[in-house]
């Protein structure tokens, strides 16, 4: 595990936010009745991105979750991949400053025109930096930054979070490329229609840049981890690592890689459509959450699973 960015996994019995595997509070299931009753109306979901970073070990590959704090308004004490939501300027950068897939080349992939596209790749690009310290950036297309911890970088890191710099001028300023390149694709998830904060969030995969190390700096966060996935899966099933669907699903997926190579292999190939769970109400006022692939989920539903046969998340309304 390298350098101190990493600490360790909370210890068995940690309380979490919630014991159901889910970790969705109750108020989530009040809504979605709400919704269905025609009480509220579902808000329209901003862009976004999330970044998984990964790196091999010689057991096994290693993803990075941030928990995010408890004081957050979305998923609190949640467990995540570093992303956020989309920055008007993340769409500034220019051709000159990009090495890798052209933006028209992630439009189908990512269901999107060549605009959104080519600031969803700069978004994941950004975030990433901002909430782990690793940039995906280099001066040529075979070379990366090798080392972001001095403190001109940091200064640059805060500049961004406070938007007082874009990416693009951040890039700019150090001669330096976005490397679009270094990024896959992975998955498309909705947040689910009675969340009262929603995200159109494209997933996308990425190895650790040789030389670069992760910090605990995302002040969103209240912890860093490097984990494998299935150590992930058993202390989510244990209740002691709260996840989200998308990132239980995604580590899921993941756990059957050998290595960081084959997973980026896996990327090109991606088949990656739009997934929107749905929660669904029974006539005996029994809430669900189904994912796309599953009985009972809104057949005239236009957002399809991502994968051919997904890991199920079988969810039920206390």
């Amino acid at each position: 595990m390298p350098g101190a960015e990493s600490t360790a996994l909370p210890p068995a019995g940690e309380p979490s936010p919630s014991r159901r595997p889910h970790g969705l509070p109750p108020e989530f299931f009040d809504r979605a009745r709400k919704l269905a009753q025609g009480e509220l109306v579902a808000v329209e979901p901003r862009h976004a991105a999330t970044v998984v970073l990964l790196r091999d070990t010689s057991s096994g590959i290693r993803a990075y979750l941030l928990r995010r704090a408890g004081s957050m308004a979305f998923a609190p004490r949640m467990h995540v991949f570093p992303g956020g939501s989309v920055d008007p300027r993340d769409a500034q950068i220019g051709d000159a400053a990009w090495i890798g897939p052209r933006p028209a080349t992630w439009t189908t992939v990512l269901t999107a025109d060549d605009g959104l596209a080519r600031a969803l790749v700069a978004a994941a690009v950004r975030e990433t930096f901002e909430e782990s310290g690793v940039l995906l950036a280099g001066p040529a297309a075979d070379r990366v930054v090798e080392d972001t911890t001095g403190e001109g970088w940091e200064a640059d890191r805060l500049a961004l979070l406070d938007r007082s710099l874009s990416l693009a001028d951040l890039l700019h300023r150090r001669g330096l490329a976005l490397r679009a390149d270094l990024l896959r694709p992975w998955a498309h998830w909705i947040t689910p229609e009675p969340e009262p904060r929603r995200y159109d969030t494209r997933f996308f995969v990425a190895a650790l840049p040789a030389g670069q190390r992760t910090r605990d700096v995302s002040t969103e966060s209240d912890r860093v981890i490097w984990v494998s996935p299935a150590e992930a899966l058993e202390r989510h099933a244990a209740g002691e690592l709260a996840m989200l669907p998308p990132t239980v699903v995604t580590l899921a997926e993941l756990a059957g890689f050998a290595d960081v190579a084959a997973v980026i292999r896996a990327g090109d190939a991606r088949d990656v459509r739009p997934i929107l769970p749905r929660v669904v109400i029974s006539d005996a006022d029994e809430a669900r959450l189904l994912l796309p692939h599953e009985e009972g989920y809104p057949a005239t539903d236009p957002a399809p699973d991502a994968a051919p046969h997904p890991p199920r998340y079988d969810v039920s309304a206390p």
